[in-house]
This record gives structure tokens, C-alpha cells and sequence, in this order.
């Protein structure tokens, strides 16, 4: 969407799960969840917006992620860094947590990963992460992604179609196209 508009997406962190502990939490399986293919309603949403989401094992502490995402946005590899995380954690089960598997994500997409670990271990981004959180939570935001193109707020994984149609009334109100996504 962002080369189909011409725009800019910006990347905001939410902790989903601000509770986790810091070496995440063991999931159970979850009603009507398989092996590789999530319970319903999310199974169908995935499906739907064209993604892959196998179910986790583990549920991870996402403040590391989250960083490490502000590292990679302050790098001009926002997308890039998001959608290979997402790999990482929803096809590979990755943990997302673990550094060893953001140093990889963070070398696949051309960043420099030990600089990147140093900030993580440094906590360079820690109060950036945590103020966004917090702006979040006041504007009333309470699940990932959320979306905001214009006035027009959602949440969750969407359709192409659905995104498209936001664009396309965002433009037709004659605002210049920037879209944020929380997450």
C-alpha cells in the first residue's frame, strides 16, 4: 500500500501483553487451534488478509521487538524489519524475545545487528517505546494492529481491499495521504 499511495507508514509501539514476563510465558494450545493453523475468528482473518499465522508455543516478551522495530524505523527499515519479524514470529515461531533471533532479522533486512543489540541492551529506546504505549493507551487503543488513515481508526489484520477503501476516502476528503500503524 505504501508504493501503491505514495506514503509514508509509521510504526508505533503497543505492548499487547504488557505482563508477560521477561523470558515470555508458555501458551497452551487453544480451542480448536491444530497444529499449525490458529482457532477461529483469527484463523479466518489471517486467511482472509492473506497471512500466515501458526500458533505459537510461546507467548514472547515483546519489549526487546518493539526496540528493536524503533531501531529499525529511525534506520529507514521500518517495513522491512516489521514484515520479517512477523515472519519470524507467525511462520518460524521465533521468539521474539531473544536477541539472537532479532540480531538475525535485524541482518537479514541490511541493518547493522550488533549496533542494533547494543541499543537493545543499552535500552536506547526503551522510553520512546513506553511513551508511544502510553499515548496509545490515552486515545483509547486496546489491541494490534491498529491502523489509523486519517480520522479513520481499526484493529486487526484486514483485507487489501479494506485498507485500499480507507485510502480512497481518505484522498477523496482532499488530506494528504500518511497512514500510522500501531503494533
Amino acid at each position: 500500500m505504501a508504493n501503491d499511495y505514495n506514503i509514508q507508514v509509521e510504526g508505533k509501539a503497543y505492548l499487547l501483553r504488557p505482563d508477560t514476563p521477561k523470558e515470555g510465558a508458555e501458551r497452551p494450545p487453544r480451542p480448536g487451534e491444530t497444529e499449525d493453523q490458529l482457532a477461529e475468528p483469527l484463523r479466518g482473518q489471517a486467511a482472509e488478509a492473506g497471512l500466515i499465522m501458526k500458533p505459537l508455543r510461546r507467548t514472547p516478551n515483546t519489549l526487546y521487538s518493539l526496540e528493536a522495530t524503533e531501531y529499525a524505523q529511525q534506520h529507514g527499515k521500518f517495513l522491512e524489519f516489521h514484515h520479517a519479524a512477523y515472519k519470524a514470529l507467525w511462520e518460524d515461531r521465533q521468539d521474539l524475545g531473544e536477541l539472537e533471533v532479532l540480531h538475525k532479522v535485524a541482518h537479514e533486512v541490511g541493518l547493522d545487528a550488533d549496533e542494533m543489540v547494543t541499543s537493545l541492551e543499552e535500552k536506547t529506546y526503551a522510553e520512546t517505546v513506553m511513551g508511544q504505549y502510553q499515548e496509545a493507551l490515552k486515545y483509547g487503543i486496546s489491541g494490534i494492529p491498529t491502523f489509523l488513515v486519517g480520522n479513520l481508526l481499526f484493529t486487526g489484520a484486514h483485507p487489501y481491499n479494506i485498507f485500499k477503501s480507507a485510502m480512497e476516502r481518505y484522498l477523496t476528503e482532499g488530506v494528504p495521504p500518511t497512514a500510522d500503524g500501531e503494533g
